[in-house]
């Protein structure tokens, strides 16, 4: 941050001279007791293997794993990591009746090129103490992540700052979310209508309407995340940007034929 001056420069202001994402100043987990971070970890692990497990399910697993936990007490922590305990998908987004729903536009939609389709969703994301949120932006077609964010609270500004970072490298036909807050909000569908981009919606409960994203957070998870167990915001922050980088440039996947997102994104636009 700017020391001097700093009563006459305003937060987002510093943030734009600098070039720091304004979310990057909320890198402090939200903190928990130990157990129950234990137990949240307990649960993310789970639910990445098997997003269908509401609290009901989910209480009488960590039971039947020996954890002395009641139903009632489980609903609360996938609440606050913003698991949804009846739709088969993360709930990390809740729909807001103000705001105008539109109709999944993809169903049967063959994606043949980059910037055809992309997509964005938000995952919890365990910490050595504490947790945050994780959003990213995702070309369907080469699996490359445009852009991502971090912040402690399912707010919409860390959702916007992806989406701006986002259509600074191109634009798409197409955008998916699903129909949570912060991608129903005239902030966030404003900023489509007014490229021109068309906006598609996961039906309720249908966690494979955004399949690709599905996948990419359990990659993550997976190859990072839990392998690491990072103590700070500020460790986490410079791992994942370690990691995406390496998904993006290095990370060979199976469904592009071993090649690289960033090698299919980029060779596509030639």
């Amino acid at each position: 941050m700017i020391e001097h001056d700093l009563g006459r420069i305003a937060i987002s202001r510093q943030c734009e001279l600098i070039g720091l994402p304004r979310s990057t100043l909320y890198y402090e987990p939200v903190p928990e007791t130990q157990e129950n971070l234990e137990c949240m970890r307990l649960i993310d692990r789970q639910y990445t293997r098997t997003p269908f497990y509401g609290s009901r399910r989910m209480t009488v697993w960590l039971q039947g794993s020996g954890h002395d936990v009641n139903r009632k007490r489980i609903q609360r922590l996938m609440q606050a990591m913003g698991l949804e305990a009846i739709y088969p998908r993360p709930n990390t987004s809740l729909a807001a009746k103000a705001h105008k729903i539109y109709p999944y536009l993809l169903r049967g939609v063959e994606i043949v090129r980059p910037n055809h389709v992309w997509s964005t969703d938000i995952t919890y994301i365990p910490m050595d103490s504490g947790f945050m949120f994780l959003v990213a932006v995702l070309d369907w077609y080469s699996r490359y992540v445009l852009s991502w964010r971090l912040s402690n609270t399912l707010d919409t500004e860390f959702c916007l700052e992806a989406l701006d970072a986002a259509m600074k490298r191109g634009q798409p036909d197409i955008f998916n979310t699903d129909q949570g807050a912060q991608f129903t909000c005239t902030d966030f569908t404003g900023r489509l209508n007014g490229a021109g981009v068309k906006i598609s919606m996961d039906g309720r409960g249908r966690a494979l309407d955004n399949i690709f994203v599905e996948r990419l957070w359990r990659t993550v998870k997976y190859e990072d995340i839990y392998l690491r167990n990072y103590r700070t915001g500020g460790e986490l922050h410079d791992g994942l940007e370690r990691y995406f980088r390496f998904y993006n440039t290095e990370r060979p996947h199976q469904s592009l034929n071993y090649r690289t997102p960033s090698s299919v994104y980029k060779g596509g636009l030639n």
